[in-house]
């Protein structure tokens, strides 16, 4: 059976980290997972 639990748990991360930064900083990356963005990057 498939769970969607990471998907759940990296929405909340995203959202959390969104009203903290005014950023979006966990990308999607296709095929292979997720990838943390640096700061400096994000507010460019």
């Amino acid at each position: 059976p498939e769970s969607n639990v990471v998907d759940v748990h990296v929405g909340n991360l995203r959202r959390k980290l969104r009203q903290a930064t005014g950023h979006e900083l966990i990308e999607t990356v296709r095929g292979v997972g997720f990838r943390l963005q640096a700061s400096d990057r994000a507010e460019a």
